[in-house]
């Protein structure tokens, strides 16, 4: 008998009335898959992680990593920190022709066909299906008409179910992936302005959507994966800008989440629910949208743990003989001023306001230069200097304050990648705090 998917069993629970859902990781930042696992471990719950089609794909993506290699990554962290590895659940965001959208609608979809494949041949099982953009050859002057995406996302979901065979003929215990499709959907890696005009999904636009998409299903002979569309991507009214967060109003949301009560096998994934407070989030499970995807709010509170480690350091080291220091704060900013690509896009004003936006902006650009070889040296050093001193309480008071009362009530160590890695999991609590019923 074919394992049922975890979130399938979500749909069930929330069908039945138990608020039940689960968050998603999208971060590829080892400190925060660490903190994910290793906090999942305490409730023997399961940790979804997502890489997007920019992030990852068949020629690298952004972090030049394949499928294959995403899911090596992933595996080996869990076994540093000794996750099973049945635990993890791996989806694949945005796939789609969206890193392609400039080529011809035929070319781009060979290429999109191809990621797909090679996501679910490499064991992803949670498939966001996002044919929602223009190509290279449709009118830009008109919206993309929902048939249209719907089609489109019909073409992938076969190339997903072959690979699927492929992967069962040769691993007959893969479990088969899940589909989550939708066309409403922010751009990956949160907004490029102020959403001003948020407009909650219509539930006319909703039916709009499954119908189409079922349609197309049914027209390509995917009857049978049809059954394994467990979501749709809906904007229930969550949005963040530099330093704006649009909080969920659940009432303004009311007409949408009561038309989810007529779909028996679907929830809502809501994206962009980044700093949304614990009871918001609480809120959007209880109302159906049951998969919440993070992603920079993680970075964000590594990157504040980080910046107060290197206060704390330079409180202790500064003017010590033959220690050099850091600077990781300065290093970071420096190397993203140099290398502009991944935030000037997203950042406005002047060059104060950029300043600020650098270090501290919601939409949290400097994750993208964590990995690159400067950064992560000053890193490195980081930790290491902070390894040879014994942290006193009261700096870790001054700067790490929930950290603190942690370490009193005898939770945590003082090792700085500990008070890292709880950082996240002061974020990841929130959502755990939302998806538990």
């Amino acid at each position: 008998m074919e394992k049922m998917h975890p979130l399938k069993k979500i749909v069930q629970m929330q069908k039945k009335g138990i608020p039940a859902g689960l968050y998603s990781a999208c971060s590829a930042n080892e400190l925060v898959l660490e903190a994910c696992m290793e906090r999942a471990m305490k409730d023997s719950g399961y940790v979804l992680i997502e890489a997007t089609a920019n992030q990852v794909n068949q020629y690298g993506g952004y972090t030049g990593m394949k499928p294959s290699d995403f899911m090596r990554f992933v595996l080996s962290i869990a076994e540093k920190v000794k996750f099973p590895a049945d635990k993890i659940i791996l989806g694949g965001d945005h796939l789609g022709p969206l890193t392609w959208k400039g080529m011809p609608s035929e070319k781009a979809l060979e290429e999109a066909k191809e990621l797909i494949r090679q996501f679910v041949l490499a064991g992803f099982t949670k498939i966001h299906i996002d044919t929602s953009m223009h190509l290279g050859d449709d009118d830009k002057t008109k919206k993309l008409e929902t048939s249209i995406i719907a089609e489109r996302g019909a073409i992938l979901a076969k190339t997903a179910e072959k690979a699927y065979e492929e992967l069962a003929a040769s691993n007959p215990d893969a479990v088969h992936p899940v589909y989550v499709i939708g066309s409403e959907v922010p751009v990956p890696g949160g907004s490029q302005g102020e959403e001003e005009q948020l407009q909650v999904t219509s539930p006319d636009d909703l039916r709009e959507t499954v119908d189409l998409f079922r349609e197309a299903f049914r027209r390509n002979g995917l009857e049978s994966a049809w059954d394994n569309v467990a979501a749709v991507v809906v904007q229930p009214g969550v949005e963040f800008g530099d330093d704006s967060i649009h909080e969920y109003d659940r009432d303004a949301a009311k007409a949408l989440c009561e038309e989810l009560k007529n779909y028996p096998n679907l929830v809502f994934e809501g994206h962009s629910t980044d700093y949304q407070t614990a009871e918001a989030l609480k809120a959007m499970v209880e109302d159906g949208i049951a998969i919440l995807k993070v992603g920079p709010a993680l970075t964000f509170a590594l990157r504040e743990a980080l910046f107060a480690l290197n206060h704390i350091e330079n409180e202790l080291l500064k003017g010590k003989s033959g220690t050099e220091l850091s600077n990781f704060i300065e290093v970071l900013d420096e190397v993203m001023v140099r290398n502009p690509e991944n935030w000037i896009k997203h950042y406005h004003g002047d060059t104060e306001k950029l300043r600020l936006a650098r270090k501290y902006s919601f939409s949290d650009r400097c994750r993208y230069y964590l990995p690159l070889p400067e950064v992560r040296h000053a890193l490195d050093r980081l930790m290491r200097n902070l390894k040879t001193v014994d942290i006193p309480l009261s700096l870790i008071s001054q700067y790490m304050p929930v950290q603190y009362d942690r370490i009193r009530a005898g939770l945590l160590g003082k090792e700085p990648e500990s008070l890292a890695k709880d950082r996240v999991v002061n974020c990841i609590d929130k959502y755990l705090y939302a998806v538990k019923p």
